[in-house]
């Protein structure tokens, strides 16, 4: 079995963020179950903390580009918090499009590989235009 290029540490991050997304999906199909919603939040915060460092976490909320997206994501959790789920889990997710909207060209590159979904998934990416790099005249 070939291994994985993360580390033990990076491992026990990628866990808390799959548990943060479950209790997250969870949260939502529970009607905004407030506690789980929280939970799904605090779980993928700590993993992306592990998965990249604090240091480069601190670094990815605090960039000039993304503070909209970082107000946005952390005034949700407060809001959800405050026992205002559903208001709360639309803003954060107005702020996690913002924070990570560059990155869903890349994850519905890897969905269109998906055996017997993935040309689904990539028709429908090519309707809503995720496919299109933002940012194609960079080199890299």
């Amino acid at each position: 079995m070939p291994t994985m290029w993360l580390s033990d540490s990076q491992k026990i991050g990628v866990a808390f963020c799959s548990g943060g997304g479950f209790f997250l999906v969870a949260g939502v199909l529970l009607f905004f179950d407030r506690a789980m919603l929280a939970m799904g939040n605090i779980l993928f915060l700590i993993g992306l903390t592990i998965i990249i460092g604090p240091q480069k976490t601190a670094l990815f909320f605090a960039r000039k580009q993304k503070l909209k997206g970082t107000a946005a994501f952390f005034g949700g959790l407060s809001l959800i918090l405050l026992r205002w789920p559903l208001t709360g889990f639309l803003v954060e997710l107005y702020g996690i499009m913002v924070l990570f909207g560059d990155f869903l060209g890349t994850i519905a590159g890897f969905a269109r590989n998906v055996p017997v979904i993935g040309p689904y998934v990539g028709l429908a990416v090519d309707r809503i235009g995720l496919g299109e790099r933002r940012n194609a005249e960079l080199p890299v």
